[in-house]
């Protein structure tokens, strides 16, 4: 610590290139948090202590397929299965094609495997009894300024009615509202429609279910029901696949895009074009002031202390941009997830992140100052002082 001083000197010798090589560090790092939260936001979808109580069912062959709505029956009847729903994906939109509303066609049943959905007893009657009714989430609401009892157009990127058209018109009879933080971007965002209107109004679907939730007993028999469930079916040209809640979600994301593979991937380029880029810095910082660390071995300075400064300036270089882009991630990280009208729900930059993100900016300092201090200790004071 006794030489922070000429370090820091060292370091801001040339401040136009340094701050530059900083900013560079800043945003790869800034780059880094967003993309981690994004990454433990996907990695976090399906956790809950209700979805351990719940497994999923759906075709084994593709996400797409279809299955049979009489499995419900035979599901119910398996031992440790307390209750079944179903549910049928519908893709509708909203005036746009582009404003995409995650919407479902569901049984009866279907909330009452949901108690983290919160809706009012009176609204949930409303429901059952109106067979183009809907249930929306309350960030809907919000974002599109509709009320109880509006006629809602939705077009299903998917499905035609029985005449041939994708526009399909739903009244509002209530709101959900999340009674579960971690997947309120979820549960708050959607819109439920009675699965028996979809089912006799689309000539497409003919008494198939997308997937089926299946509610336990006991979380500790999940993996022998999943097992029980799936050998309805062995064998059959439905052949299903079921697993817990978890599991399920992240099995259909990865089917839409490997969230893990995209975020190391980019971050793989970003830190390699650091590694590059801060290298060239400190080589050319180096370079430069080869008279002076010649200079510093002559009045006593020994190679292991010349070496040790050289990789101070590279780590220091690297822990200040590091930590600033990552304190900046922890502020825009808020800012952006109550912006987004609850589309995106990202974690804040954990423990775990800050863990990583600090070993990163100690491995890279390291890395990059290694060669220039290397050179540094290997100088020749003689060949130094005289410019060879």
């Amino acid at each position: 610590m006794k030489y922070l001083h000429l370090v820091w000197a060292s370091l801001f010798r040339r401040k136009t290139r340094t701050l530059l090589t900083l900013v560079s560090i800043i945003a790869a790092f800034l780059l880094f948090g967003l993309l981690d939260a994004v990454r433990t936001s996907f990695d976090q979808a399906g956790h809950s202590a209700n979805g351990a109580q719940r497994l999923q069912t759906g075709s084994k062959l593709s996400f797409i397929q279809t299955l049979p709505q009489a499995l419900h029956a035979r599901m119910l009847m398996v031992p440790g299965v307390k209750d079944v729903t179903y549910a049928n994906w519908f893709g509708g939109a909203y005036q746009d094609p582009r404003n995409a509303v995650f919407s479902l066609a569901v049984a009866p049943n279907y909330l009452d495997l949901y108690p983290e959905i919160l809706v009012s007893d009176a609204e949930r009657k409303a429901f059952a009894a109106t067979r183009t009714g809907a249930l929306v989430g309350e960030r809907l609401v919000e974002r599109y300024g509709w009320k109880i009892g509006d006629r809602i157009p939705l077009q299903s990127t998917i499905f035609p009615n029985r005449e041939g058209s994708k526009d399909w018109s739903f009244d509002i009879v209530g709101i959900m509202r999340s009674g579960d933080q971690k997947n309120s971007a979820f549960f708050d965002q959607m819109f439920l429609l009675h699965w028996k209107y979809f089912d006799e109004t689309t000539p497409y679907n003919r008494g198939q279910v997308g997937w089926y939730v299946t509610q336990v007993n006991d979380v500790n028999q999940a993996d022998r029901i999943a097992q029980a469930i799936d050998a309805i079916s062995a064998n059959s040209d439905h052949e299903t696949r079921t697993q817990t809640e978890q599991a399920a979600t992240a099995a259909w994301m990865k089917q839409l895009a490997d969230i893990g593979l995209i975020v190391g991937s980019i971050m793989g380029a970003v830190f390699f074009t650091l590694l590059l880029l801060s290298g060239n810095t400190m080589m050319q910082a180096v370079r430069e002031r080869t008279n002076e660390l010649a200079v510093l071995k002559t009045i006593g300075f020994s190679d292991f202390s010349v070496l040790a400064m050289v990789l101070a300036e590279s780590l220091l270089l690297l822990v200040l941009g590091g930590l600033l882009g990552l304190a900046l991630a922890s502020v825009i990280i808020p800012i952006v997830s109550a912006n987004s009208g609850g589309m995106l729900k990202l974690p804040p930059v954990g423990a775990g992140s800050w863990t990583l993100g600090i070993a990163l900016m100690l491995l890279i300092g390291l890395l990059v100052g290694a060669l220039p201090a290397w050179r540094a200790m290997r100088l020749n004071i003689v060949d130094a002082l005289a410019g060879r």
